[in-house]
């Protein structure tokens, strides 16, 4: 039933709650109860003055009647109907009941929303807890120090004299442990109150360089022809950079960035685009530049060249996340492995050969997506050495959802597709 057929519906659901009967309603506006009948049932329109007299006799709004939900909450209802079809929702009639029963839709909604909150919570949390190389450390220091109290402890309390000499030492051991256990207790519950928001605690140095260039954008076009003592003030200068790892790490991608800028300006790559559309292949051979400096460009001005923004992520020959610019819908895990079915991966097996692939992100939202990958050496070459490669893939989001889309996920503990043949272990989701 379509949207603007309902109005009968919401007169009918309003007269009831004005305890209004329908003679009576149709008197007051000066037509037969039949007539309304035939309104409140959806088998005549309405419309004008007519619908104007209705909405004042119930004390509405006009555009209550004749618009009914809002679409925002019409489209979530329809989401969570999705979500949850097993039960047999019926999706084709979200917008009926939302508007004959706004507070139950609004309620679902809002139960809905909470529940894909909950979901990102515990994704965030699960891969933290397996993962989190702090965390890690911290339990093994901990299980280190109270394995040295208790040895100490049994010593102590074996049957015996001790001598004073050493009776003070083993005293002094379970002192000195006991309070470093108790220090390094405190950090870790400190860090883990601190770790609600996913993003507000930084662990690793790729975590901080990603973190600094997603504050610039990855664009530094303005470095151009700065030296290297100006690029370096530059990086030392950068909040987020809080280790000398992560600040030798942002020099060599921020050296990469601006190679690219100076081969491929942005105001080549705005014509080349407006030209040739989102076609990084056909870019990289107009412009005569590799293909993955078309790539980072992209996703550097994908704002300014092309309706939405994209994003990038970058790898290793060993498949580790090395450089990520998130982009909504394209969850990208910080800590785990992930899904080995991205284009990203593939390309290290076919090197310096262009990939491209639509794929469908599994999980509540299912967005689509079209990648462009590809995995060009790095280095000098070397006789009778084995090339070593980076992998980068854009990550362009699409309007529609692609029905032959090549599923992917994020990570294996949190993706709920089933029968993967590429599964590492099971899903908390599933």
């Amino acid at each position: 039933m379509g949207r603007d057929t309902l109005t009968g519906s919401r007169i009918r659901e309003r007269r009831a709650v004005a305890g209004m009967r329908q003679a009576e309603l149709a008197k007051a506006v000066g037509i037969s109860p039949s007539y309304l009948n035939l309104i409140e049932h959806n088998r005549r329109r309405i419309g004008g003055k007519l619908l104007v007299d209705i909405a004042m006799e119930l004390g509405v709004e006009t555009s209550l009647l004749s618009e009914g939900a809002e679409a925002g909450l019409i489209s979530t209802l329809e989401e969570a109907a999705a979500d949850g079809a097993q039960a047999g929702a019926e999706v084709d009639r979200a917008d009926e009941f939302a508007g004959r029963f706004p507070g139950w839709a609004a309620l679902i909604a809002r139960q809905h929303s909470r529940i894909e909150n909950l979901e990102r919570t515990a994704v965030t949390l699960t891969d933290r807890l397996t993962h989190d190389p702090h965390l890690a450390t911290s339990m093994h220091e901990m299980l280190t120090m109270v394995t040295a109290i208790r040895s100490t402890a049994g010593i102590l309390a074996e049957p015996g004299e001790i001598e004073p000499e050493w009776q003070t030492r083993f005293h002094r051991n379970l002192n000195e442990d006991s309070q470093r256990l108790a220090d390094s207790s405190q950090q870790l519950v400190a860090y883990l109150d601190g770790a609600g928001d996913a993003a507000a605690s930084l662990t690793l140095p790729t975590e901080e360089v990603d973190a600094m260039l997603s504050t610039h954008g990855f664009r530094f076009d303005d470095l151009v022809e700065a030296d290297a003592t100006e690029l370096r003030k530059f990086v030392q200068s950068q909040t987020e950079l809080t280790s000398e790892p992560s600040q030798g790490m942002a020099m060599t991608v921020i050296r990469q960035l601006l190679d690219d800028a100076r081969r491929l300006p942005a105001g080549r790559l705005e014509v080349l685009v407006a030209e040739l559309g989102a076609a990084p292949v056909d870019i990289a051979n107009m412009a005569g530049v590799p293909l993955a400096v078309v790539l980072r460009r992209m996703a550097a001005f994908s704002k300014e060249v092309l309706p939405v923004a994209c994003g990038l992520v970058m790898c290793d020959g060993a498949g580790t996340l090395m450089l990520r610019k998130a982009v909504d819908g394209f969850p990208m895990p910080r800590f785990s492995a992930a899904c080995p079915k991205w284009p990203l991966f593939q390309a290290l097996a076919r090197p310096m050969q262009p990939l491209r692939q639509v794929v469908t992100v599994t999980g509540r939202d299912a967005r689509s997506f079209e990648c462009f990958a590809v995995a060009d050496p790095i280095g000098p070459m070397r006789v009778d050495a084995p090339p070593l490669y980076h992998s980068y893939m854009l990550i362009i989001p699409q309007e529609a959802h692609a029905v032959d889309g090549y599923e992917v996920g994020s990570t294996c503990r949190v993706c709920p597709s089933q029968g993967c043949e590429g599964r590492r272990e099971p899903s908390l989701l599933a």
